[in-house]
């Protein structure tokens, strides 16, 4: 310790100092880089970047827990590398200890009570009235059931959801078979799905476009390879696309190849298409499927090649996935189906 004192009254550093001056280096360094990596995160599927009010608010009581840590951080680092660099009798027991109690425990309580005060106002639920919009999804092994607008005139349909921008919608959130997580990272948190259960996460959009949901929760073995596409619609357009929807049967090309082909293979047994005689709800809906931007619960781009591929060998794609297997169907036969579904619009 005398050379040590000697060194700094000299005006040097002492190896000691030297080594907690290098891990405060260390310390700060890893702070910045997962923000730097943070700048990479996606726009699409990325609670930073959100389109709704619940994840706006998520993200700037994020932001201020942040900003809060590291302040609280940085200070009892500043504070450690004082007392360290500080002669031990620089500080009394007496003043020693109402640095414990203020620094350690009246300022640390105001703190945290503060946070807590600012972040129970965000957790009250929304409201919801009678006329909000209410879409029901259903949670499968590995894709989503979705019925907007539950009821008479009700839309069916598939790993797609749609919003009007700036309206309150009550999302019903049930699990079909397992327990699965619904959760659309720019909109709202997660909520569990659970099989005879009915849970309500109520939302609204504020920003129009194309984003992306997940299943959070581990279903089994294609729980990774569960997508859906999140479609925001300024109010005209979504008011237009449900009267569009609830108009023109979906059956323009009942004439094609594929439709014979698609009765001929028993694909109605767990498929729907409106306007024909393929009424099973075992499987997705496939009317209108020619409009989706994606297939296999967002997993492919909607091409015929990927149809067809998929009609084959769904295991390929979606490992334990209970759409059995054609693979004793001619390429052919599955271009012509995978041509006819596309053509659903």
């Amino acid at each position: 310790m005398d050379a040590d004192n000697r060194i700094r009254q000299e005006g040097g550093t002492t190896a000691r100092e030297a080594t907690i001056d290098a891990i405060i280096g260390r310390r700060v360094t890893g702070s910045v880089l997962p923000a730097l990596l943070l700048a990479a995160c996606n726009r699409h599927q990325s609670a930073l970047a959100p389109f709704g009010a619940e994840a706006a608010s998520t993200r700037t009581l994020t932001i201020v827990l942040l900003v809060a840590a590291v302040v609280i951080a940085a200070s009892m680092t500043l504070l450690m590398r004082h007392a360290i660099r500080t002669p031990g009798e620089r500080l009394t027991h007496d003043q020693g200890m109402k640095l414990v109690l203020w620094a350690g425990g009246v300022f640390p309580t105001i703190l945290l009570f503060a946070l807590l005060a600012a972040s129970l106002p965000l957790m009250r639920p929304a409201p919801v009235s009678p006329a909000d919009l209410r879409i029901k999804v259903e949670g499968e092994q590995f894709w989503w059931r979705v019925v907007t607008a539950p009821g008479p005139g009700q839309l069916v349909s598939a790993n797609e959801v749609r919003l009007p921008v700036g309206r309150t919608v009550a999302i019903d959130l049930a699990g079909g078979d397992v327990i699965h997580s619904f959760w659309i990272p720019g909109l709202a948190g997660k909520m569990d799905m659970i099989p005879g259960r009915i849970n309500t996460l109520v939302v609204r959009a504020d920003k129009p476009g194309r984003y992306r949901g997940v299943c959070t929760e581990f279903c089994g073995l294609s729980h990774a390879l569960m997508a859906f596409d999140v479609v925001a619609m300024e109010p005209a357009a979504f008011d237009g696309w449900m009267a569009g929807q609830r108009g023109a049967s979906a059956t323009a090309s009942a004439a094609a190849p594929g439709a014979a082909l698609f009765a001929r293979y028993g694909c109605g047994g767990c498929h729907a298409i409106r306007g024909t005689d393929a009424a099973s709800a075992i499987g997705p809906d496939l009317s209108r499927y020619g409009n989706r931007a994606t297939l296999a619960a967002g997993i492919l781009p909607m091409t015929t090649a990927n149809t067809a591929a998929f009609i084959r060998h769904p295991e390929a794609t979606k490992p334990g996935v209970r759409m059995p297997a054609f693979d004793h169907m001619p390429e052919a036969d599955a271009v012509a189906i995978a041509t006819y579904l596309q053509g659903l619009k």
